[in-house]
Formats: structure tokens, C-alpha cells, sequence
């Protein structure tokens, strides 16, 4: 079978942004004429555009390049059969340089003069990597380690420089067997959601209305570079409690942990997520003729949990089972089952032996499905708050006999 392509190329995108900046000269119209006669740069720039040719040229390039480990030649013109334009894995033959074929590791070196000459510096994005593969893991570890390669080539590049957002449990899956690339990342950082940058987060966005900053005659920018500032506007808008009494918590902290996973974290998404759902019961309740909230506030409490069952839903359907559809047969027979599990009673569920039925247990420990309580010796495993209501778990522990 033809290898896989072990590197990942933006050049594309760099030679579009050349192009707008109508940057000129001989070693810019080699890179156009190149990635043109590759069909990989065209008239009307478009991401999607930009995909589907680097696919296609990449199935082409892979095919030619699999034969014996190298290119095949047509035996009269001595050029490679089946590649388009004159950009090449490896680096070419001096008989293909005098033809005018480029390696990428060449392309990159073009680019980076280029970019030198007319004083640029290009930063290229990469984010969302998450969806791109969810149902073929082996294929996303693949295309992961084709990047990071492509990050090893680049980083010396003075004026290109690769930025990679990757999700941590992404990260940990295609790294837990081993993952000599991972070497050559020299320098990440991991991007933490502590409590006090979710407040913020939620006040940068109820603070962008500018309705309601006019409306109440808001000091944004005094806001949002004072911390205390940020909770006291939190509780103008929204109520102090979503359940009443002196043991229950706060509201923010409540949306907080209605959105954390196993891990104890709390990811923006389902945050936002869950705020947006709240806005739409309050919306949905005041159209069917309910009371505006009290004094400032712009929800009454009542519309907090009415959100959540959506939210369950979505990380239960949309994350879990998308991404981990293994999972599927062991967490669906938890459905109307008590929150917290035994090994016994998890054992019962599945019909596997109670050393068996841990060790499943540990695997959605890993994924944020469940968190391990209890001791070393009698473990229980505890199903956050985000999973229940798509699961219509029942508070409680279980036994074996449930």
C-alpha cells in the first residue's frame, strides 16, 4: 500500500498571504509558479479550497513516491508519472533540479528568504485538530505525528513559525504508547481554565452587548481589570443561588461544576454552551408569559437546571460516544443507575469479573467520565454532573444487588 505522507504543508497558505501583500520579485514568482503547477495555489483563495487540493496533490505525490521507494520515471521524458507541478518529498535528482523541481524542505527555504527580504513574519494556526479525525484514531495519531514533523522542519524557518492547539487528552491518547516526535517540541505551554479565568471569560463575553453596557452605563474595560469587580457584576445579572439554602453553592460555582468532568475540569465549551441554553429557557419562559427576573438580574433561577439536560446530551453524544465509540456498550448500561459504582455493581452491569470491570472503570477515569473515590481497597467510581441527566442517573451510591 502506498505510505502515508509523513510531513504537512502550509506553504499554501504562506504563498496566498505573499500574494495579497502583493509581494514581488524572482524568488516569490518561483514559489506561485511552483505551488501553481501543483494545482495547490489558486485565483480565489479559500481554506476549504486549500484542503481538498493539498489531499488531492497528496494522494498523487504518495502514489508516485511509494514505487520502490522512490520516483517514477517515465522511461522517454525521465519525469515522475502521476504528479503534477514540480514539488517533491524528497529532494530531487540534479537531473529534476535542472527541471526546475523543488523539495519542500526547498519550498520552505524560498519561503523563508522571501518572507526575510520584504520584512514578514508569518504565524500559521493550527486549531480544532479534535474534529478532524473523531472516528478513526489510528489515522489521527498518524496525521498528529505528520504535523509535528512539519514542526520539526519548520522552527529553525527565522521568519515561519508553526502554532499547534491540541487538546490535553488528545495529547495524552496518541503519546500514553510512545512518541519519538514529541521530542522535538521544545517549547508548549498547557492552557489551564482555572475558576478565575472562567469568571473573566463569561464577563468578556455579557460585557461585548453593548445594549446592555449602554443600558446600565457600564464601565467594561474598569471591569475587567478588577477581579472583585467581575464578581460583583456576575451577581448584578445573575442570581446568588440556583438552589436556595446555606449549604448549597454560589451560582458561578455551581455552573462550574455542573460542567466538569471527571478530571475536575471545566472546559469553556460546555460553559458557554450551558449559558447560551439558559438563555434560551429564559427567553422561552418570559414568551410563555413568566415575571422578569428580580432587580437587575437577567435570568430567574428557575431556568438553570431546565438548560443542563442539553448540555448532558450534547458531551455525552457529541464527545464521548463520537470519540470513543468503544465506550459506548459500557457506558449506555449505566442509564437509570445509581451515580456512584462499585466494582461489584459495575461488574453486574457489564458481566465481567470485578478485576475486569476495574479495569474498564480506570479507562473512563482516564476520559473524564467517571472519578475514583473511596480508598485503594474499595474504590467507587463517581459519574459527574455533566454525564447524568443524558443518562437520568439517580443520586446515590449503588450495591451489588442494584
Amino acid at each position: 500500500m502506498p505510505r502515508q505522507p509523513d510531513r504537512i504543508d502550509p506553504s499554501s497558505i504562506i504563498a496566498q498571504q505573499l500574494r495579497e501583500y502583493d509581494v514581488r520579485g524572482g524568488k516569490a514568482q518561483k514559489i506561485f509558479a511552483a505551488l501553481e503547477g501543483a494545482k495547490l495555489l489558486e485565483k480565489e483563495f479559500s481554506l476549504t479550497g486549500v484542503l481538498r487540493s493539498l489531499h488531492e496533490y497528496a494522494k498523487r505525490i504518495v502514489a508516485a513516491e511509494s514505487v520502490e521507494g522512490g520516483l517514477t520515471l517515465d522511461p522517454v521524458t525521465q519525469m515522475p508519472i502521476g504528479v503534477t507541478g514540480k514539488i517533491v518529498l524528497r529532494e530531487p535528482s540534479a537531473e529534476l533540479k535542472s527541471s526546475g523541481f523543488l523539495s519542500l524542505d526547498n519550498l520552505f527555504a524560498v519561503l523563508d528568504d522571501v518572507l526575510v527580504e520584504n520584512d514578514l513574519r508569518v504565524w500559521v494556526l493550527l486549531d480544532r485538530l479534535d474534529v478532524a479525525f473523531v472516528e478513526n484514531h489510528e489515522l489521527e495519531a498518524n496525521a498528529l505525528r505528520a504535523l509535528i514533523r512539519a514542526y520539526a522542519d519548520i522552527k529553525n524557518r527565522d521568519q515561519i513559525s508553526l502554532k499547534i492547539f491540541l487538546r490535553e487528552d488528545i495529547w495524552k491518547r496518541i503519546t500514553e504508547k510512545g512518541m519519538r516526535e514529541a521530542s522535538h517540541l521544545i517549547r508548549y505551554v498547557i492552557l489551564d481554565w482555572p475558576q478565575p479565568a472562567l469568571l473573566n471569560l463569561i464577563l468578556r463575553r455579557l460585557l461585548n452587548n453593548s445594549a446592555l453596557v449602554k443600558e446600565f452605563d457600564i464601565d467594561a474595560t474598569s471591569i475587567l481589570q478588577d477581579a472583585a469587580k467581575q464578581e460583583d457584576t456576575f451577581y448584578r445579572f445573575f442570581p446568588q443561588q440556583v438552589e436556595q439554602g446555606p449549604q448549597k453553592a454560589q451560582t458561578f460555582k455551581w455552573l462550574v461544576t455542573r460542567c466538569a468532568d471527571g478530571t475536575g475540569k471545566t472546559a469553556p465549551r460546555e460553559l458557554i454552551h450551558l449559558l447560551n441554553c439558559i438563555l434560551e429557557q429564559e427567553i422561552r419562559r418570559l414568551e410563555n408569559g413568566g415575571a422578569p427576573a428580580v432587580n437587575d438580574q437577567l435570568f430567574d433561577r428557575s431556568v438553570f437546571k431546565s438548560a443542563l439536560p442539553t448540555v448532558s446530551n450534547a458531551r455525552l453524544n457529541q464527545y464521548l460516544y463520537a470519540e470513543y465509540a468503544s465506550e459506548r456498550p459500557f457506558v449506555s448500561k449505566l442509564e437509570g443507575q445509581k451515580a456512584e459504582q462499585t466494582p461489584d455493581s459495575l461488574a453486574n452491569l457489564w458481566s465481567l469479573s470485578p478485576d475486569a470491570a476495574v479495569a474498564k472503570a480506570k479507562e473512563l477515569v482516564e476520559l473524564g467520565f467517571f472519578e475514583e473515590r473511596g480508598t485503594r481497597d474499595e474504590p467507587t467510581y463517581w459519574v459527574p454532573f455533566l454525564y447524568r441527566d443524558a443518562l437520568n442517573l439517580v443520586q446515590g451510591k449503588a450495591e451489588a444487588e442494584d
